[in-house]
């Protein structure tokens, strides 16, 4: 990756905190050099305190062309944005936003396509199938959607925070009515595990999903990119199950990510 570092690069910051464990500002920036583009993604640890005014900021500095928000930002990303996509008001969160030509802020959840995208590139169907997602935060939300559109023949939704499972079950219910209910940290019944929860980011977290109970029959899926093996998914894979990292859904979605944040979607 050879970048070109001038007074006319163009930057697409990525927000998070932490930032430390995130892959994409290689990745993406990569993408834009392939492209052509003489462009960077520089990562910014940015505390949620400080998260409105950070936003404020990049939309009035003329050489930052997006934004890609990470965790725990992607739902506050969501008022700060003038034009989300359906797609973002359904999820409650975005992900990734350009500025337009009258500098407002135009954005998107990529989440749920890409981690279902990588999902399918590693073999596994969701047709037809029984799915539990764990965690229905900023991704989350976006990923049970596409769970769902994708045709699953139901999905059980698991979040410590109830209020928030509720609300996403109530939403999806009025689009997959019979579809959709409340689930458990345990495995027992599905053919698909997805975490969408940060649970796993950190040495000593305790385990999302009750992983000693999965089966070598079922697919499990990780949102987190690193490690890359999150604890719950090597107890998955020493079961036999087939897996797909975080790593796998950030993959099939970044150029997703770049086509939104330099406006070419």
């Amino acid at each position: 990756m050879d970048v070109e570092l001038n007074g006319e690069t163009r930057l697409y910051p990525i927000a998070g905190d932490p930032i430390a464990q995130v892959k994409s500002p290689g990745l993406l920036t990569g993408i834009l050099v392939a492209r052509g583009l003489n462009a960077l993604v520089p990562p910014m640890h940015v505390r949620p305190g400080d998260y409105a005014g950070f936003v404020a900021m990049m939309k009035q500095l003329p050489n930052v062309g997006g934004l890609i928000a990470t965790v725990p930002h992607k739902q506050a990303t969501l008022p700060l944005c003038d034009h989300p996509t359906e797609r973002a008001v359904f999820a409650g969160s975005v992900n990734v936003m350009n500025k337009r030509e009258d500098g407002t802020w135009q954005g998107d959840n990529t989440d749920g396509q890409g981690y279902m995208n990588g999902v399918a590139e590693c073999g596994f169907d969701i047709k037809d199938k029984r799915a539990l997602l764990v965690g229905v935060g900023g991704a989350g939300a976006a990923i049970a959607y596409e769970i769902l559109a994708r045709g699953a023949a139901y999905l059980a939704i698991h979040d410590v925070d109830e209020s928030r499972r509720d609300a996403t079950i109530a939403r999806l219910s009025d689009r997959f009515p019979g579809k959709v209910g409340v689930g458990s940290a345990d495995p027992t019944g599905f053919d698909f595990i997805g975490n969408a929860t940060p649970v796993g980011m950190r040495e000593g977290d305790p385990l999302p999903i009750e992983a000693e109970k999965y089966e070598a029959h079922q697919f499990v899926a990780d949102s987190i990119t690193k490690p890359e093996i999150t604890p719950q998914l090597a107890i998955a894979q020493s079961k036999g199950c087939a897996i797909m990292p975080g790593l796998g859904m950030f993959n099939a979605q970044a150029d997703l990510l770049v086509d939104v944040m330099t406006g070419s979607a």
